[in-house]
């Protein structure tokens, strides 16, 4: 079994780049540290290191070691703070990885409302992060719940998910456009128009996306800026620069000059998805993904 302490010397050493810094951050001397990283090569059968009078670095497969070396110590830390707080009579807290998504539409801020008030001093730590790094995060079980934007394989060995959210679109138009005052919008009469496209950073493919569903409606969008979340493209349509599509858990947050107005024959939803992993049976996180699915059931 690899000692945990000579994995933390080594993530120190190949942060410092220096023996002699890192020696100084570990508060012990040069000699025994140097000894240390070198037993751990010799362990491994692996050379992490490249050596030379001014300085160390990482080879290529340090590299690698290190991005395992370092999702191991941040587990084994949660392990040991999650003992203590057992120890302790508490329920071990909760690691929550999510999308902005989940907090602009409610899903995520409604459930830990709930939680809340059922279990007020449990300690929740959250994580904002893109959905790949969240579902990473689970296998390596340095969080228990993530809230992502895709639907993880359904063959998938580790994790189990369920959607808490499929929420309709709105148009959102500037209150002085002309479409404002038609009764009946038709695919037809967005053709012509300017476009705010929403761009979700953890969603790489959220433009394409938006073009394709309305191409698919009967009009390829004419898209003059992109904004990096919806409040934004919200505040341009209020400006008068262009239309765009915010989800219907949003409409309250629609700021003054900005009309909203139902599509129902565009077909184009937004969509979140919660995910844990098979084994962590721990019932407080059973609990919260059970709020999470009963609070946004379809």
């Amino acid at each position: 079994m690899i000692d945990l302490r000579q994995l933390k010397y080594f993530v120190a050493v190949a942060e410092e780049e220096h023996v002699g810094r890192a020696a100084e951050r570990l508060h012990i001397s040069q000699s025994p540290l140097s000894r240390q990283i070198a037993q751990l090569e010799e362990r491994l059968g692996l050379m992490l290191f490249e050596r030379n009078q001014q300085r160390i670095r990482l080879t290529r497969d340090g590299h690698t070691f290190l991005a395992e070396t370092r999702a191991l110590l941040t587990h084994a830390n949660r392990l040991e703070s999650l003992g203590r707080r057992l120890g302790r009579g508490e329920d071990g807290g909760l690691c929550i990885g999510y999308i902005e998504n989940a907090m602009h539409s409610g899903v995520l801020s409604n459930a830990l409302r709930k939680l809340r008030l059922s279990r007020p001093d449990v300690h929740i730590v959250l994580y904002s992060q893109p959905s790949s790094m969240q579902l990473e995060g689970l296998r390596q079980r340095s969080l228990d719940i993530a809230l992502v934007n895709t639907q993880p394989d359904v063959d998938d060995p580790d994790l189990e998910f369920a959607q808490v959210l499929d929420d309709r679109m709105l148009l959102a138009l500037p209150e002085l456009h002309p479409l404002v005052d038609k009764d009946n919008l038709q695919p037809a009469d967005l053709i012509e128009q300017d476009w705010i496209s929403v761009i979700h950073k953890e969603d790489a493919n959220s433009r394409d996306d938006f073009v394709a569903a309305c191409v698919k409606t009967g009009f390829s969008p004419n898209i003059k800026l992109e904004a990096g979340e919806p409040l934004t493209a919200l505040g341009l349509v209020a400006a008068g620069l262009g239309l765009t599509l915010i989800q219907h858990s949003l409409r309250h947050n629609a700021p003054e000059g900005v009309v909203l107005r139902e599509i129902p024959w565009m077909f184009y939803t937004t969509q979140l998805w919660a995910v844990w992993h098979k084994a962590n049976l721990r019932p407080l996180v059973t609990h919260f993904r059970e709020v999470l699915v009963e609070d946004n059931a379809q």
